[in-house]
Formats: structure tokens, sequence, C-alpha cells
């Protein structure tokens, strides 16, 4: 295992997943609105959230040096969710994304989170685009992404899905005035 950075901001810490978290991992991504508007990863226990962070999110953070992240508050040390760049399979370039624990919804905390990681994409991980999909009803994070700047483009179909969603983007080239 690489020796990965943790990302400050304002109020957070972005700690690159670990099993460690795999708890934390099986609450949020049994959470209904997680499965509603990211999909359902079929995990049923802590230790298939073990076995998902060693299979899928770790290896790409090896392979890349980004994944996703553990988005933990600075002031108690509590963890409010996940952000992070993937290279996810039906998709051009690098996707950024986020889920938060729903109590912790509604405190700028997606936005302060996925802005730093959007920054670190351009100037630490030297990419030149990020996209993102969301559901054609998911409002809320249509409208996070725009104010992140992302710009809708159209639309596609993840290979694991019939689902049509919108698709996002943001180019490098963008961002410098």
């Amino acid at each position: 295992m690489g020796n990965h950075k943790i990302f400050e901001t304002e109020r957070l810490l972005l700690v690159p997943i670990s099993v460690e978290d795999a708890e934390f991992i099986y609450e949020l991504f049994n959470l209904p609105t997680f499965i509603e508007n990211i999909g359902e990863r079929n995990i049923k226990s802590v230790d298939m959230a073990k076995e998902y962070i060693l299979n899928n999110m770790l290896p790409q953070l090896e392979k890349l040096g980004y994944s996703t992240y553990t988005i933990v508050t600075k002031n108690n040390h509590t963890k409010v969710g996940t952000c992070g760049l993937y290279d996810r399979d039906g998709l051009e370039g690098i996707d950024i994304g986020y889920a938060l624990l729903t109590k912790f919804e509604k405190r700028g905390y997606a936005f302060e989170a996925a802005e730093k990681l959007k920054t670190l994409a351009f100037t630490e991980f030297g990419l030149e685009r990020l996209s993102a999909v969301t559901s054609k009803n998911n409002l809320v994070s249509q409208k996070l992404l725009e104010k992140l700047g992302l710009t809708l483009t159209g639309t596609t179909k993840l290979p694991t899905s019939e689902e049509e969603l919108f698709l996002f983007e943001i180019k490098k080239e963008s961002l410098v005035k």
C-alpha cells in the first residue's frame, strides 16, 4: 500500500479510504438515498464492505493515486460521507462523485469536499477533464455539479444499467481565466 495524502479544507479532512472504513461504508451504501441515487452495491455486511473496499476502491488508489476519500470533520473527527475521483466503466475520463450520511446533508460538506477534489484533479493529479453522472430526478446533485462549475453536456448509460443519466463535464482549460 502506498502512502497517500490526506487533504484538508476549512472544515474537513479527505482521508484515503481504508479497510478501517468498512463499517462506515456498510452504513452509507445501504442508505435508501444512496441506493436510489447512486445504485445498489449489494453490500449486506461489514465483511462485504471490507471486501468491496479491497477489491473496488483500493486497487484504483494504488494504480492512479486517487479513489474514494472518507470525509471527516476536523472539529470532532466524525465520518460524514465519501467523495472521490473514479475511473468508471462506460465513462470517458474520470468521474467525480460524493455521498453523505443523511444526517449530514445540507451543511455544505459535499460541495466543500468535491470542490477540493476538483481542484486537486487538475493541480495534483494532472487531469484535463472531469465528468459526473446523475439520475435525471436527482436535482440536488445536479445543482451541486453546476455550482462546482460542471456543465450538462448530454446523457449516457453506464454498462451496468439501463437508466439514462445526465452527463456533466468540466475541462481544466475552462478554469484558466
